[in-house]
């Protein structure tokens, strides 16, 4: 059982530590994203990387279309990870989707996970007003799927360039749009309708660990405005702005990204502090 969840996920475990720290990737791409920073934390860290079903080197059979209809089966999933390496307070560090699914993963397993850091989240994309801003309308959403269903390559060269943000960097809106292209149509649009149409923000007043919000300076999938919400609503948080741009600072601005999780990392947990930089 243990190995076949191993091998379902292709998890690869590097490092000399003792502190586990669990890279989750973000929709669409898979765990080779993380190459820029997972390797800066292998000295003192247990670092685990992974692949979600549909993505990478995870098995294309595990896929569920009931269960992952919804990140309730992704974070079940992740769950599953962390049960059968047998962590002990380890500190998921999601991508996007990913930050909601480790939400969902550490009310799962709270004996497992020890703190959060939430990388570009957002719990919801669709606008609620007057209240809370996700930056999408409904309409908006609708059609961007309708052009996936439609035609999966064409979306993703109107989508990489949106979320990768930074123009002088076109290697990594390619790599982007290559993994989009790379996924299972069926796994893609499942997971795709997950995301987008989901919304967790009742989940996050129930985290009881240390959080860190890594918010982009500016970031067309996930507002500032987002990340400010997550902060006031989210117990034990801390807001960090980076000066990053666009929607993966993990793959742009791989040195910052590495700076500010090191820093959080290093200090001792801080319950209760809100802060923002």
């Amino acid at each position: 059982m243990i190995q076949r969840v191993l091998s379902r996920h292709n998890v690869q475990q590097r490092g000399h530590g003792a502190r586990p720290l669990v890279f989750v990737h973000g929709y669409g791409c898979d765990q080779r994203m993380w190459r820029f920073v997972a390797p800066a934390f292998e000295a003192d860290h247990r670092v685990v990387l992974l692949d979600l079903v549909g993505a990478g080197g995870a098995d294309p059979s595990a896929f569920d279309p009931a269960r992952h209809s919804a990140l309730e089966g992704y974070a079940q999933d992740l769950a599953d990870v962390c049960d059968a390496l047998e962590l002990e307070g380890a500190t998921l560090v999601g991508h996007s989707v990913s930050a909601m699914i480790s939400v969902l993963a550490s009310l799962r397993a709270p004996k497992r996970v020890g703190a959060l850091v939430l990388v570009a989240p957002s719990p919801c994309y669709l606008n609620h007003p007057p209240d809370y801003f996700g930056g999408f309308e409904r309409r908006d959403l609708d059609e961007l799927l309708a052009l996936m269903d439609a035609n999966l390559v064409g979306w993703a060269d109107a989508l990489a360039p949106t979320i990768m943000g930074n123009p002088d960097q076109p290697e990594r809106t390619r790599e982007l749009r290559d993994s989009f292209c790379s996924i299972d149509p069926r796994v893609a649009r499942a997971f795709a309708r997950a995301t987008f149409y989901g919304d967790n923000r009742a989940d996050v007043g129930a985290v009881a660990v240390p959080s860190l919000i890594m918010q982009c300076a500016s970031d067309a999938i996930a507002p500032a405005a987002v990340g400010r919400w997550l902060h006031a609503n989210m117990p034990q948080s801390e807001l960090r702005t980076l000066r990053a741009t666009g929607h993966c600072p993990h793959m742009t601005h791989p040195a910052e990204t590495i700076a500010v999780l090191r820093a959080y990392l290093d200090a001792a947990p801080r319950g209760g502090t809100r802060t923002d930089a």
